[in-house]
């Protein structure tokens, strides 16, 4: 038995200090994986207790309600939730901001109300104290509501009588042909000679067109004229299809000139004699016009007929 015990002895000192370190470092760790899992399995099972304790008093409670205390709760539980549901709904919130907006808009009529009137003056109100009826100031009137009025304001009439130029820019014109305006016919040969003084300036033949429009606006004119005394759109020269009633009561109609004042600043002449504005007169062979202050002589003349 000595020697057993000697040769263990002999045995444990033979091996080297990395060996038998080795070792409880192995062990140890055994023990502390085996204390972690002892103390994460108490923990699981306190969890586990307090979630059945909890769950075993909220039994005993509603055991302890009474079934009218049960089904108010219910009750509750759904109405709250019906009205939250409400107010998130377009309709609730659409009625919400008309609530508010009236409530808005009561409260700035009544400001208006109060301010409606006009404020008294510092002398009234130094007056209020000795003679309160002094201090009142009647409020104005309230003016009446403008009627609609519903007649032609003459704007589109202007647009459809307007001519636009290449910047973009438009000419109302001031004229436009009535029905009965026709060409003359080509046995008739109407001319105008421009004279200044004994000397003819031009001539233009009448009968290529049923109008002529005499003015400065290069842009509509058909006869320009560059007088400064005379308008943009000065007058015009008009053929016109008139029917007359002879004694016999025979209808006859002819094609005859006619000459129109566009209500010019300066007026136009026939024969040396101002003419009314706006009105048609009838030209004649050898008629003489003129045109605002201008000396130049138009003077119409009718071929004669072969």
């Amino acid at each position: 038995m000595d020697s057993l015990q000697r040769d263990r002895n002999r045995r444990r000192r033979s091996r080297s200090a990395s060996f038998d370190s080795e070792e409880e470092r192995r062990s140890r760790r055994r023990k502390e994986r085996e204390r972690e899992d002892r103390g994460r399995g108490e923990k699981d099972n306190e969890r586990s207790r307090a979630r059945r304790h909890s769950n075993d008093r909220d039994r005993k409670r509603r055991r302890s309600q009474s079934p009218a205390q049960e089904s108010s709760r219910r009750s509750n539980d759904r109405k709250s939730k019906y009205e939250s549901t409400r107010d998130r709904s377009p309709a609730r919130r659409d009625g919400r901001e008309k609530e508010s907006r009236s409530s808005r808009e009561g409260s700035t009529t009544q400001l208006s109300r109060k301010s409606k009137g006009p404020l008294p003056s510092q002398s009234a109100s130094f007056q209020s104290n000795k003679d309160p009826a002094m201090a009142l100031v009647p409020a104005e009137e309230v003016p009446e509501k403008q009627k609609p009025n519903f007649a032609p304001t003459g704007l589109l009439a202007a647009a459809s009588n307007s001519v636009a130029q290449a910047d973009g820019t438009s000419i109302v014109l001031k004229y436009h042909e009535p029905p009965e305006a026709r060409k003359p016919p080509a046995k008739d040969e109407w001319k105008l000679f421009v004279f200044k003084g004994s000397e003819i300036l031009e001539t233009i033949e009448l009968s290529r067109r049923s109008c002529w429009l005499i003015g400065r606006e290069l842009a509509v004119v058909d006869m320009p004229a560059e007088h400064p005394s005379i308008s943009k759109q000065h007058a015009v020269v008009q053929f016109r299809f008139i029917e007359k009633t002879n004694e016999f009561g025979d209808r006859l109609g002819k094609v005859r000139p006619y000459l129109i004042d566009l209500e010019s600043a300066n007026g136009t002449s026939l024969n040396k004699e101002e003419i009314p504005a706006s009105r048609y007169l009838e030209l004649r062979d050898k008629d003489m016009l003129q045109f605002g202050h201008s000396t130049r002589e138009y003077v119409l003349m009718l071929s004669p007929k072969i």
